[in-house]
């Protein structure tokens, strides 16, 4: 072949790709206004595309009562389009005395790019500005991104500075609309819980269509962080809120996503615990007798009718009750324990999610001594798919976390609480943006070297997650700090967990928890199931970037009554299982098991900082601990308990003195590692 007929050939190909459009651009699409250039008087900007192969009609609105209209009918070939120019305003900046010039026109060449994820409009035009005409060239890039229905479009004039082009931000239009609701703080069942209780089943049933309905809780919410997630989706994530401000209005809405309506009995407050699974299994919502009138308005259809039939009924008849009749039909991967407060108040933050995931919700006792409800409840455990999921939280009236925890890990299954954990049907429908990489801020590096001095050396770990936590509260990045990251919600709740990590400052440092990849006791868990559970952990701590692991086992009583520590084969688990952590943190309050294998220390806590110690007292104990402790290097690790703000720890490590010196937790372990003066402990069975 001639180099002419290449050459012809590779024209020829230009061309096409030149030509070749792309139907993903087809449809209309709105601007998201916090991430675009401001828009002078019109205050918004819609596009409308329309490709067929060569040619393209682009529409511009610019406006919505008020507004301007341009089309362009385009050949994407890359030869010049002559559009006439009918009218003189310049949309992107109408409060400049500069217009555009009717009788003259446009000149664009209009091509795809290569992928055609891309669409280029060249154009030159004359303005008419106060000293009189002027030629302007401009160049309009419309460009897909990774980022599933959003639209980037950006204006380079060559009379404008290069530095602050004029960028709008577009998605699809329809997407990523939602409604939000500010909950009231009402959880009496003689009160107001009625109302919160349907709101929160109405989410569940709503969004198991898309996530439609988000929730800000009041600001005393265990789970702290609903409005800081709402700028999130807003400012990070793309989404336009509408707000509600009704039940009635949030009824009106969202019905149509609604099949029907379960009735429970304000009697029998277990009756709303099991109204919750017929929700969930019946598309419905929850409703008290008081509030029938406002479903039937709406149209819906009683699905359940709980009253009466639970009177003088304990929880164990009732549950079996709700066994019989729904229990074939739920989830068996997940289920819920609607437990926490008890009495005349419930908090069911949790079961948007139950709903949405048709679980079997229950708040039975883990105590073996309650003999009913302890075996209905290792029956629901013991027919669930081995290693799942249990959500929610045990009910503060029958027993304690360390019983139901144990008895959850019994059959191999992780807990993910708490009964409280806000929006789940929503969150967990929001993906992480493409291409986000989850990396965590490590300290050490390896060109560096790390000399071990005659030193205390302290480092910090908040409890309970980030959650519940200090993350939205003061003093946050000012010192090293770890926080456990709650690994699962890599998959639950991926744009949640993109949220933590955005945020983190250089001093915020994540670590894996908490003993498997969700919350159990090693030591309660069979063997056969430690080997998949750890695997799996050890998986979410790749994909999140995390080196260090937390475990806690209190399996066998809490620390002061009971048995923390961990015999040798359970630590063999972890450091068989998770080759590249460089060590391990281990317990709550003060827990007693060392060991160091190559370097990777395995280190339990010596100090819990409790919420209500005074600062003083706080003093003095970790100075004791160090006087106590008197070989140097000491390694001191410290538990926080989430309900402190990292102001109040950073106001007591300052008042300890030069011999102390707080590190961050990775370089802590690498010292350790290095030279380990606590004696290795393992709990010795007799």
């Amino acid at each position: 072949m001639t180099g002419i007929k290449i050459g012809v050939l590779l024209l020829s190909l230009t061309t096409i790709l030149l030509a070749s459009g792309n139907p993903a651009f087809n449809g209309e699409w709105t601007l998201v206004p916090q991430k675009s250039s401001e828009i002078d008087l019109y205050g918004t900007l819609g596009l409308s595309f329309d490709t067929d192969n060569d040619r393209v009609e682009l529409i511009q609105k610019w406006g919505s009562g008020r507004s301007f209209a341009d089309t362009l009918k385009l050949l994407t070939d890359g030869s010049i389009n002559r559009i006439p120019i009918r009218n003189r305003v310049w949309p992107t900046n109408v409060f400049m005395g500069i217009s555009l010039t009717p009788g003259t026109e446009r000149k664009v060449k209009a091509y795809w790019s290569a992928d055609a994820n891309t669409l280029t409009l060249e154009s030159d035009y004359t303005l008419r500005g106060s000293q009189g005409p002027r030629t302007v060239s401009a160049v309009h890039r419309f460009q897909l991104t990774p980022e599933t229905e959003i639209l980037r479009y950006r204006i380079d004039r060559t009379t404008r500075p290069e530095s602050t082009p004029i960028e709008y931000l577009l998605k699809r239009k329809g997407s990523r609309e939602a409604f939000v609701m500010h909950l009231p703080d009402e959880w009496q069942v003689e009160g107001k819980l009625d109302e919160n209780a349907f709101l929160i089943s109405l989410q569940g049933t709503a969004n198991s269509q898309g996530p439609i309905l988000y929730f800000i809780y009041p600001p005393n919410w265990a789970f702290n962080y609903t409005p800081a997630i709402y700028d999130f989706y807003h400012n990070d994530r793309y989404y336009t809120f509408t707000e509600l401000k009704t039940k009635e209005q949030a009824l009106e809405r969202l019905k149509d996503r609604v099949k029907g309506y379960v009735v429970w009995d304000p009697q029998v407050r277990t009756s709303l615990i099991v109204a919750f699974t017929a929700a969930g299994l019946e598309q419905a919502v929850v409703v008290s007798p008081r509030l029938i009138p406002l479903v039937e308005k709406a149209g819906l259809e009683m699905k359940e009718d709980l009253r009466d039939i639970f009177l003088a009924k304990s929880d164990y008849e009732i549950y079996s009750w709700a066994y019989d009749r729904y229990w074939a039909r739920c989830n068996k991967e997940l289920i819920i324990w609607m437990g926490g407060e008890y009495g005349d108040v419930m908090k069911p933050g949790v079961a948007d999610w139950g709903i949405y995931k048709k679980t079997f919700f229950n708040d039975l006792s883990s105590v073996e001594s309650d003999t009913l409800e302890y075996a209905l409840a290792k029956k629901l455990l013991g027919e669930m798919t081995p290693m799942s999921l249990v959500m929610g939280w045990h009910s503060y009236a029958k027993d304690k976390e360390r019983d139901h925890v144990k008895l959850t890990s019994s059959f191999g299954h992780t807990v993910e609480g708490l009964h409280t954990l806000p929006n789940m049907s929503f969150n967990s429908q929001v993906p992480a943006t493409p291409g986000f990489e989850f990396r965590n801020n490590h300290h050490l590096r390896p060109d560096s070297t790390y000399k071990v001095e005659k030193k205390v050396y302290i480092t910090c770990v908040q409890t309970d997650g980030l959650g519940i936590g200090a993350w939205t509260k003061p003093g946050r990045g000012e010192i090293p700090y770890a926080w456990e990251v709650i690994m699962n919600y890599h998959w639950l709740a991926p744009a949640v967990i993109e949220f933590w990590y955005s945020q983190a400052t250089p001093n915020d440092y994540f670590i894996g928890c908490l003993s498997g990849p969700g919350y159990m006791y090693p030591k309660a868990v069979p063997p056969q199931f430690m080997p998949t559970l750890l695997e799996r952990a050890y998986g979410l701590m790749k994909k999140l970037d995390l080196n260090v692991f937390e475990i806690m086992d209190y399996s066998e009583g809490a620390t002061v009554e009971g048995n923390t520590e961990l015999p040798r084969e359970i630590v063999d688990f972890y450091y068989d299982a998770m080759p590249e952590a460089i060590g391990f943190v281990n317990g709550y309050a003060p827990s007693y098991t060392f060991a160091h294998r190559d370097g990777r220390p395995f280190i339990s806590y010596d100090y819990y900082l409790s919420p209500t110690r005074p600062e003083a007292d706080a003093v003095a104990d970790l100075k004791e601990l160090a006087a106590i402790n008197s070989d140097r290097p000491y390694f001191l690790l410290m538990h926080v308990r989430e309900s402190s703000d990292v102001k109040r720890v950073k106001s007591i490590l300052d008042q300890l003195g030069p011999e102390f010196e707080l590190i961050p937790l990775d370089v802590f372990l690498h010292l350790a590692g290095q030279k380990p003066t606590f004696q290795e402990r393992f709990l010795l069975k007799p």
